[in-house]
């Protein structure tokens, strides 16, 4: 039998795969669990923003959210967390280091304070390539690939073949959410290939996550804790996750 957590998480799967789904249709895929218990698990994963809840069933974020650019909607959340994440992030920055920055609102907001130093950075990002325009002294490479209008990122195959060659000091990576068992995780495949591919290619590897998405399933693993090398958080952290983060030798800034 099914566990809650493993039906939720076949409920995202299915919503993510069909785009969106009528709540007969989860019925029939679910014949032994109750009406209630659907629409409870509904509102709970509408309330972790892993689905979208709309009457009589739901749809996927990306559905919903269409051309009207998700980074926009995830811009105006949690902004003083992101906002603090991003000045202690800006502190780990060294001179003459080649750098890797994902795409995401509290990278972006990152990117708008990167010092002007001498590096080489490499975006898939379009926010923050533009951002980045205005440092003179380092040169800034934008990967390209196919556009993800979502997330104002670019992925697929080309960007990926573009970021294989390239042996990053550093790399900033955005995660949606954390469980002691998955690691951090995102929502979209095309963004954690991308995310997995800096990960192998750099040799240290800085999470930028809110404390609000501790204790999150997500549908992509982007990495476990050990294969982070520092995570930098707002000041919320429980001490279990710093706990975590000390067991496996990793920075929590």
């Amino acid at each position: 039998m099914e566990t809650m957590d493993e039906r939720r998480d076949a409920i995202v799967a299915l919503v993510n795969e069909k785009s969106n789904i009528t709540f007969a249709e989860l019925k029939k895929r679910f014949p032994q669990v109750s009406d209630m218990t659907i629409r409870t698990d509904l509102k709970a994963l509408d309330e972790a923003k892993r689905i979208v809840r709309v009457h009589g069933g739901a749809k996927s974020v990306e559905q919903v959210i269409g051309n009207d650019d998700l980074l926009g909607k995830r811009a105006v959340r949690n902004v003083e967390a992101k906002q603090l994440i991003a000045e202690k992030a800006i502190k780990l920055i060294r001179p003459n280091t080649t750098v890797f920055i994902d795409s995401g609102s509290t990278t972006t907001l990152m990117a708008n304070l990167f010092p002007d130093v001498q590096c080489v950075i490499f975006t898939n990002s379009l926010s923050c390539g533009i951002e980045l325009s205005k440092l003179t002294k380092a040169r800034v490479y934008m990967v390209g690939g196919l556009l993800n209008r979502n997330s104002l990122s670019v992925v697929g195959y080309s960007a990926l073949k573009e970021m294989d060659p390239v042996n990053y000091d550093m790399a900033f990576l955005g995660a949606t959410s954390y469980d002691d068992q998955l690691g951090f995780t995102c929502e979209s495949a095309e963004d954690n290939a991308i995310k997995r591919m800096a990960i192998s290619k750099a040799v240290q590897n800085i999470i930028l996550m809110d404390a609000s998405k501790l204790g999150r399933r997500g549908s992509f693993t982007i990495g476990q804790l050990n294969e982070v090398t520092d995570v930098v958080m707002d000041g919320n952290v429980p001490d279990d996750f710093r706990q975590s983060c000390a067991r496996n030798n990793v920075m929590l800034h």
